[in-house]
């Protein structure tokens, strides 16, 4: 029988997870999220797994390096051992050890391999494949360089990219409706890069803005999407277009773009939500957070 738990368990470990990815880079011990849980540190750790489905160490490593991930192949400019301390490592051989146990390959190795790689975990999608057949060569499209504001939201957490993202966006809806707020203001937080990390895997949160704060919290939370200098894209399509247009910015863009990524996460906001339309069509900006190579 699957575990049952309540509105506050949720909430209380959606604000660590919250607190996670704020800095991926910062030292993040045990005993510290439990009381940002408010719960005892052995009680938080079977919470922590029981809700997110692996132990918070784990979770923590795995979101680690999808970052350092992103960095060793976009960030050319910044070395091994930077990337490591940005990613919350003291040492590169403890980091190297990390990364190979989960990508089969050295962080070195990882770098100079070709980027168009045939082994995209999301081209195990026969619907999203066949779209990156089509897509994979399109020019990316011109984007602006703006300074955007920090969005206050509510928001649901989703594991897995595909359809099933309508369920977390038919929730958070029906919580809208039922509380009379607006749901027209519509975000996508997307935390994996699934060019390597496996679509069952993937993180995503649904978005909308408030201008109010939430008086009960449980399923939907709240938090702030960062503001900050991003370079805005405006992309259009349908449902299994979205990820091939999204690999294209990231690696043929970005490389030559002369900009770096930062650790805050990548988002769309969108103007026509391809999990709500029916016709499965989309409208929305994809917001990469960036800055200067230093």
């Amino acid at each position: 029988m699957p575990d049952i738990h309540t509105s506050q368990q949720i909430s209380r470990i959606n604000d660590v997870l919250y607190y996670i990815h704020q800095d991926i880079s910062k030292e993040l011990l045990a005993k510290e999220l439990a009381g940002i849980a408010a719960y005892s540190e052995q009680h938080f750790h079977r919470l922590f797994k029981s809700v997110v489905g692996e132990a918070v160490h784990h979770y923590i490593r795995r979101a680690r390096m999808e970052f350092a991930a992103n960095q060793l192949m976009f960030d050319t400019q910044s070395s091994v051992l930077d990337i490591a301390a940005k990613s919350g490592f003291s040492s590169v051989s403890s980091f190297s050890r990390a990364f190979k146990s989960m990508f089969d390959r050295s962080p070195g190795q990882w770098r100079i391999s070709e980027r168009q790689h045939k082994n995209k975990p999301f081209l195990d999608d026969k619907e999203i494949a066949a779209c990156y057949e089509r897509l994979h060569n399109m020019p990316v499209p011109k984007c602006n360089i703006i300074k955007l504001p920090k969005r206050h939201v509510a928001y649901v957490r989703h594991q897995g990219y595909g359809r099933s993202i309508a369920n977390a966006w038919q929730t958070l809806t029906t919580w809208a409706i039922l509380q009379g707020r607006d749901y027209s203001q519509q975000f996508g937080v997307h935390h994996s890069n699934p060019a390597w990390v496996d679509l069952k895997q993937c993180r995503y949160v649904a978005c909308i803005a408030i201008d109010s704060p939430i008086l009960c919290r449980g399923v939907v939370n709240s938090m702030t999407i960062p503001g900050g200098l991003h370079a805005v894209f405006k992309l259009q399509g349908k449902y299994g277009e979205l990820l091939p247009q999204l690999n294209n910015i990231l690696e043929h863009w970005l490389p030559k773009s002369g900009y770096k990524m930062l650790s805050t996460p990548a988002y769309v906001h969108y103007r026509k939500n391809q999990f709500l339309a029916e016709n499965e069509q989309f409208e929305l900006e994809f917001c990469l957070p960036i800055t200067l190579f230093n």
